[in-house]
This record gives C-alpha cells, structure tokens and sequence, in this order.
C-alpha cells in the first residue's frame, strides 16, 4: 500500500441547518483513502453517510475539519470525483446509452467527441452492454441501468468513485449480480471507489476496507480489514454501542 493517502478526511463535522433545527450529520470523522481501494462506509440510515459523501464529491463544506484530495483541500466538485446514486433515473432519457456516456464526456469538455465515442464503446463493453448500446433507457432493467451509469462514471476516469447505495432499490438476486459485477471491473481496472451502503452483507463482499459508523450523529466506531469483518464481528460492535446507550 501507498504510504501518501489519495483521500484524507481529517476531523470532518457536518452540519446542516433546516427550517427548525442545525442538524450534526457527522462529528469528527477521519479515514483516510488508498489508491485501488475499495473503502466501505457501513452504517444504519441516518447517520450522515450520504452527507459525508457529498462532502468528499465538493457540495458540502465541513463545518471543523477539512478533506484533502493529494493533499489539497477540497474546496468544490471536480471531473476527480464521479457520483453513481441508487435511482433509476440518473441517465437522460432522450439519449441512447451510449449517447449518454458520450454526452458526459464531451459536455465536461474531457473528450472531443470522436475520442468520447472511443471510450464510451470501451466502457459499455466493460458492463457488457454492447448490444444494448442504441437502446434508449426506458428498455432497459433498474440492473441495466445501474450498468449505464457506471459505465458513464467510469468512463470519466475519475480519481475516485462515489458509490451512493447505488444496489439498494435493486431485488435482492440483482444486487448481488451488481456487486459481482462491480467486482469484476475492479479486478481489470483497479479503480479507486469510496462505496456507501447500510448492508452488513453488501460491506462485507464489496468492501476491502469498512468504516463503521454510529447512528447520528455519524461517528467512527471501527475500521475493519476484509479479512477481520465478518458480520458477527460488526453486530458486535453495533450492539455494543446501543448497550451503552441504553444504560
């Protein structure tokens, strides 16, 4: 492993105000990321997983701490950091999937346009969605388009990926195709992905690295190894945290 980290959160508390409350989503969460890591951030809903992502991808800024990208600070969003969310409906529907992926590239002025179709064929290739690559997104599955959507972040070659439960509103047999899948790109292609899920078994099998964390307002209870988290391992910890809230 590196020794310099690509992604430091360092002391991260994140607040958001609504209409009748300021709300901590995180208290001083720090983590640090690796180049072809597959980090995991693994707690129940509403703990501020979501709201940390959006942090690191430069929508939010930290009320204490700060996030580093190769050691800058992150002050906004950037090409560096590529989103894929659990809906449906992240694709244009008027475009073709592969018209999609093309769109992202030449609209973010990464790729003129002959060399954003060059890439754009590779990664629906990736997904194997070649002979899907004229459809249009209302034929395809939730699975189908999950694919599309990876396949346009991935090919925006970013630093890192951000996975926002992006199998949860999946059937449980297609999630776990996606996470194979999800698997097998890695396994080519060595991206780095910071994955978010609520899923003790998703965290397990996707993740090389899990940060476990409270409910709210999100703080760090444990970072585990692949190889030292089982799920036993991480009920233990969470039941060890209600019991000390309970008393």
């Amino acid at each position: 492993m590196e020794t310099a980290p690509l992604l430091s959160v360092e002391g991260v508390t994140l607040r958001y105000r609504t209409k009748d409350y300021l709300v901590t989503a995180t208290y001083r969460v720090s983590f640090q990321l690796y180049r072809s890591d597959r980090f995991v951030v693994l707690g129940p809903s509403g703990c501020g997983k979501s709201t940390l992502l959006k942090a690191v991808g430069g929508y939010i800024q930290p009320t204490e701490g700060r996030i580093r990208l190769n050691s800058a600070e992150v002050m906004g969003p950037g090409p560096d950091r590529v989103f894929v969310f659990q809906e449906f409906d992240q694709l244009l529907p008027w475009k073709t999937v592969k018209e999609n992926i093309v769109f992202a590239l030449t609209a973010s002025g990464k790729l003129p346009r002959p060399q954003a179709e060059e890439r754009a064929t590779h990664y629906i290739a990736k997904v194997n969605l070649t002979e899907f690559a004229l459809s249009y997104p209302h034929t395809l599955s939730g699975g189908m388009k999950q694919r599309v959507a990876i396949a346009r972040a991935m090919a925006m070659e970013p630093q890192i990926l951000l996975m926002d439960e992006p199998f949860a509103a999946l059937d449980a047999l297609t999630r776990t195709k996606m996470q194979e899948e999800l698997l097998q790109l890695w396994d080519e292609t060595k991206f780095t992905v910071l994955f978010v899920t609520h899923s003790i078994p998703e965290a397990i099998r996707v993740g090389n690295r899990i940060l476990l964390m409270s409910s709210h307002p999100g703080q760090v209870r444990a970072e585990l190894n692949s190889s030292s988290a089982d799920a036993a391992r991480i009920h233990e910890i969470l039941f060890s945290e209600e019991g000390t809230r309970n008393r």
